[in-house]
């Protein structure tokens, strides 16, 4: 049973903006308020913020080093010079690499892609990946997903003559790479306007920039951005600004005319065309994408999404697929053995942090089982393996907690780190492994509070059951695309109870489905799905009221379209509302 989470109810937005910004629009003052609290205060902002729009993407050339990017790119494509395009092998880094290369292709023959081996190479350049590229003849590497701290790498490949391209997302340190260029918005001396760029956005800007130098219609990169809407959800950046705009337009490609790689994955997820939003590529194209760099190879997932032949997409398909089921299997079976360890004391750090080893775990998913460990125990959390003689492994945090920051006060017992304020990765020699754990542990227990320690529930508004009219839900969709910056709104209705048919689903009958009314209100039941809450079914089934705090999302089944509420977390009435 996850740890009990604390709620928050958001202090409500100005009511003289809130009642003059539902009398604008014409929407129920609930909506109103949820705009307010984004920003949204006008007629004209409501408008910009309901209907993207291309044209305000920012122009790519804003972007430190760009304009030597695509002179270096340009050079390369009219002298015939080899081209290789080198991405990481996860969902962000694959769907890069297979966009960057889709579009340089049409101007050369003279290219090919690059995904280092996750077990034999680890993440970011590779010494065998340079070795590779100069004994086949390459004399440009443009890097996806990585490269921002491959300082000596980028060396290295200069004094065997070729020069790198470096695209990235990620912290960059003190010193960079000397790189022909490096592209990365969060460089301190690039003035960018938006930072929180994937990488496969890195690499659009690229083709942008590129395609307005050299005169190739904007129009002609639209089918490109079927890609990027699956970086950006996968890659859990935030969907606000500029990111919103390309998952916008990401998703109408998705939706109307996806590549053939990208159908292969949705009729293998059991999905169906026009009606995939964010959260369908979060939990069903995102993993199976992951699955190839996981449990095979990243290879297989640019094969699958540069291929225009649906038959070939399939049979590749189907093989990803195949590594998702196993890497499931596996995830379930660390997990478990994870789990354990920490119960039994067995675990390398406990008291501020989550720390566990097994040199024998897949590396391939420790990141996953970091995740599941931090929803079990709520602590900071690294699960690490050993490969190549070396202890590796992932690295979660807890909300409000810079995880990076930890890792990096202990960078002199690492080999290598790299990753986000949540994420991370790292690297170390066994005979550390002790020290760094201690150490790491201490770190975190200076800093962390109390606070965020205990996972937080924040509710953007209450409601109730009567105001869900399908207006309601129709305007509310259009906050889409969802994501961090701009989450699926939660709201909380008091005082509610089952119809009497809840019943538990799925395997094992972890979730209920529940048929939801609303005490003292007229009488409206509404659909409900309580994912892993089948601890409260028999209170629920006795016919005890509750509190619930969900979203309101599309059920579409078979054709049909149900309005559902998905419970994010439910409570007995007799508690408090804090």
């Amino acid at each position: 049973m996850a740890k009990e989470s604390k709620w928050i109810l958001k202090a409500p937005a100005d009511a003289g903006k809130v009642n003059r910004l539902a009398t604008e629009v014409g929407i129920d003052s609930v909506l109103a308020e949820l705009l307010v609290k984004r920003g949204v205060e006008t007629f004209e902002e409501a408008r910009s913020f309901f209907r993207p729009n291309l044209a305000n993407l920012h122009d790519p050339f804003l972007m430190k080093d760009m304009d030597r990017a695509v002179e270096r790119l340009h050079a390369a494509v009219v002298s015939g010079e080899k081209i290789l395009i080198y991405g990481d092998y996860d969902v962000d880094g694959t769907t890069a690499v297979a966009l960057v290369y889709s579009f340089v292709s049409r101007f050369t023959k003279n290219i090919d892609f690059y995904i280092p081996d996750r077990n034999d190479e680890g993440y970011g350049v590779s010494l065998k990946g340079i070795d590779w590229a100069t004994e086949n003849g390459f004399k440009l590497i443009i890097t996806l997903d990585c490269g921002i701290k491959a300082i000596e790498k980028t060396a290295y490949a200069a004094s065997k003559g070729v020069d790198m391209i470096i695209c990235d997302h990620h912290l960059p340190d003190n010193e960079l790479p000397a790189a022909v260029a490096v592209l990365d918005p969060k460089r301190e001396d690039c003035h960018y306007p938006f930072d929180d760029l994937s990488g496969c956005g890195v690499g659009f800007k690229l083709v942008q920039a590129y395609a307005k130098k050299y005169n190739v219609a904007f129009e002609t990169l639209l089918p490109l951005l079927d890609y990027l809407v699956v970086s950006i959800a996968s890659d859990l950046v935030s969907v606000t600004g500029e990111n919103r705009i390309l998952a916008h337009f990401g998703l109408k490609q998705l939706n109307e005319s996806p590549r053939a790689g990208l159908q292969a994955m949705i009729d293998l997820s059991k999905l169906e065309v026009g009606h995939i939003t964010i959260d369908d590529i979060v939990f069903k194209i995102g993993p199976r994408i992951n699955a190839a760099g996981r449990m095979e190879t990243g290879r297989l997932a640019v094969e699958l999404l540069t291929t225009d032949d649906l038959g070939m997409a399939m049979q590749i398909g189907e093989k990803i697929n195949d590594n998702n089921n196993d890497r499931k299997s596996i995830d379930r079976e660390i997990t478990q053995e994870a789990l354990e360890m920490v119960q039994n004391g067995n675990s390398l750090a406990w008291k501020n942090a989550t720390i566990v080893y097994n040199p024998s775990w897949n590396k391939g998913v420790v990141g996953i089982v970091a995740s599941r460990l931090v929803e079990a125990f709520y602590k900071p959390t690294i699960v690490l393996t050993k490969s190549n003689g070396f202890v590796t492994g992932s690295a979660r945090s807890v909300q409000g907690f810079d995880l990076y920051e930890a890792i990096e006060s202990c960078s002199d017992l690492l080999e290598n780190f790299g990753g986000h304020v949540y994420a991370a990765g790292l690297t170390m020699r066994e005979e550390r492994l002790q020290e760094f754990s201690e150490r790491i542990d201490k770190f975190i227990g200076e800093r962390i509070t109390k606070d965020m320690l205990t996972p937080v529930v924040t509710i953007d508004a209450k409601l109730d059951f009567s105001r869900i009219t399908p207006k309601f839900f129709r305007i509310l969709k259009q906050f889409q695309p969802f994501g961090p910056g701009n989450n699926n709104p939660l709201f909380l209705t008091e005082n509610v109870y089952d119809s009497g048919n809840g019943r538990k689903v799925g395997a094992g009958g972890v979730h209920m489905k529940l048929d939801l009314i609303q005490e003292d209100q007229p009488y409206r039941q509404i659909s409900a799905i309580a994912f892993n809450m089948s601890e409260y079914y028999d209170y629920i089934k006795a016919g005890n009221p509750f509190d619930v705090c969900y979203s309101i999302v599309e059920n579409y089944y078979r054709g049909n379209s149900t309005i559902q509420l998905r419970v994010r977390s439910l409570r007995q009435r007799e508690e408090d509302m804090i």
